[in-house]
C-alpha cells in the first residue's frame, strides 16, 4: 500500500517568509515564499504523442500515492477544525435516492451555501487584472499541496517545495458537498490562470488518472461574467451519478483505440460524452476548443471528469434567462442539494426532470454542437 501520512509532510508545509499584506497587494508575491508538498506526475503522463492508458481502477487497499496524499491532508484539516462542518456525519448530511427510474440523488445539508463557492467579497484582491485570491492567502492551512509535471518515469512526492510554473493547487473547500471536496486551481509561480485551456484540463484529468479511484469526480462550471480566475472542484462520490448510468449513442469513433464522442440518450439535459483510454492530451484539446466555441456563443456548459480520467461529460445549457441561474455540474449529473427539510422531503423525479430540462439546450442547438464536435475532432485526428 502506498500510504502517505500527514507527518511525512507537515513539518515543512505552509512556510511563508513574505509578509501577508505584501503578498496580497502584489501579484508577484501571491505564491512566492510558500512551500508546500509537491506531487510530480510521472514523465509518461505528459508525453505529447505517446499513448497513456493509465491503470485500471484498483481496490482501496492498494491506494495510489496521490489518492493517499489527498485524503490524508483532507482528513488532517477535518480533525484540525478547518472545515465548517463534518460532511461525513449523518447529523450534517442526509442522503436519499429519489424514487423513480432515473435514481437521482438528493442530499439535505442545512450548512451548505451555494453562494460560497467562491464568494468574492470574502476574497482578497491582487492588483493584476482584478484577480480574486482564495482565502488560503490568509489561512494557509486550507492549502493542501500542489501537483505538476515531472521528468522521471515514476511519480515523485516532495514534502516541501516552492510552487512551480504550470502547477495545480489543491485547496480544501471549507463547506464540502461530499468527502474529500477540494478546489483545483491552475496557476503559475506568480499568477492564477483566467481562461480554460487544454493544458489545465489535461492536468486535472491527470490528477484523476493518478488518483486512480473510481469514486473521484472532477467538476468544472462555465464561468459567469466577471469571473477572473480558473478553478475546478473535486470530491468522492460513493455511488455513480445518474448520468454515468445512462445509455449513449456514439456518433464519432477514431479507430479501435481512439477517442469516442457520444450523445447521452434519453437524459433531460443535452449531454455529450468524450471517452479515451489513450492520449488524454488530445481529448483535452478537443473538449477545450469546443468549450471555447460555446463560450463565444454565450452557451453555458459544465464538465464532469469521471472513470479515472477516461471520460469527460459535457452538459449543454441554454442561454441564461432573466432571474434564472445555470445549474452546477453535479446537478447536471443528477446530484441535488437541499438546505430545506421540506424541499428535501418533497423532492420527486418529476421535479428534478423538469429542473434539468428547463435549462437544457434545445434539439436544434444540440445538433449544431454535435456537428461542431465532429469538425473539431477531425482537426486532431491526424
Amino acid at each position: 500500500m502506498n500510504m502517505v501520512t500527514v507527518k511525512q509532510v507537515e513539518d515543512n508545509t505552509l512556510v511563508s517568509k513574505v509578509p501577508a499584506h505584501e503578498r496580497l497587494k502584489c501579484p508577484q508575491f501571491c505564491l512566492q515564499g510558500i512551500r508546500i508538498p509537491l506531487y510530480h506526475f510521472s514523465s509518461q503522463c505528459l508525453l505529447d504523442d505517446s499513448p497513456f492508458e493509465g491503470l485500471p481502477c484498483i481496490p482501496e487497499e492498494e491506494q495510489s500515492i496521490l489518492d493517499s496524499l489527498l485524503l490524508a491532508q483532507w482528513e488532517d484539516r477535518l480533525w484540525k477544525g478547518v472545515l465548517r462542518y463534518d460532511v461525513t456525519t449523518s447529523e450534517i448530511k442526509i442522503m436519499q435516492v429519489i424514487c423513480g427510474q432515473r435514481k437521482f440523488l438528493a442530499q439535505l445539508n442545512e450548512e451548505w451555501d451555494i453562494n460560497y463557492m467562491p464568494k468574492h467579497e470574502e476574497k482578497k484582491i491582487c492588483s493584476q487584472g482584478d484577480l480574486p485570491v482564495f482565502k488560503w492567502m490568509e489561512h494557509h492551512e486550507e492549502l493542501l499541496f500542489c501537483v505538476a509535471g515531472g521528468e522521471i518515469l515514476k511519480p515523485e512526492l516532495i514534502p516541501s517545495a516552492a510552487v512551480p510554473d504550470d502547477a495545480i493547487l489543491i485547496i480544501i473547500n471549507e463547506i464540502p458537498v461530499e468527502y474529500g471536496h477540494v478546489f483545483l486551481v491552475p496557476c503559475g509561480s506568480d499568477n492564477f490562470y483566467q481562461v480554460l485551456d487544454a493544458r489545465s484540463l489535461e492536468m486535472v484529468a491527470r490528477v484523476a488518472v493518478e488518483i486512480n479511484n473510481c469514486s473521484f469526480r472532477l467538476f468544472y462550471d462555465c464561468p459567469a461574467a466577471g469571473t477572473s480566475h480558473l478553478y475546478f472542484q473535486a470530491c468522492y462520490f460513493p455511488s455513480p451519478l445518474p448520468v454515468e448510468l445512462t445509455p449513449v449513442d456514439t456518433f464519432l469513433r477514431e479507430g479501435r483505440r481512439g477517442m469516442c464522442i457520444s450523445a447521452v440518450t434519453d437524459y433531460p439535459i443535452k449531454t455529450l460524452l468524450f471517452e479515451s483510454n489513450q492520449k488524454v492530451k488530445i481529448m483535452a484539446e478537443v473538449v477545450v476548443e469546443i468549450c471555447s466555441c460555446l463560450q463565444e456563443k454565450s452557451i453555458p456548459y459544465n464538465l464532469l471528469v469521471s472513470d479515472c480520467g477516461k471520460k469527460i461529460f459535457l452538459f449543454l445549457q441554454q442561454r441564461k434567462l432573466a432571474n434564472s441561474r445555470t445549474l452546477s455540474a453535479w446537478e447536471c449529473g443528477g446530484y441535488f442539494l437541499f438546505k430545506s427539510t421540506s424541499e428535501f422531503d418533497q423532492a420527486t423525479e418529476e421535479a428534478m426532470l423538469k429542473k434539468l430540462s428547463a435549462v437544457s439546450l434545445d434539439d436544434e442547438g444540440f445538433q449544431v454542437v454535435k456537428q461542431l464536435c465532429c469538425s473539431i475532432a477531425d482537426k486532431f485526428s491526424g
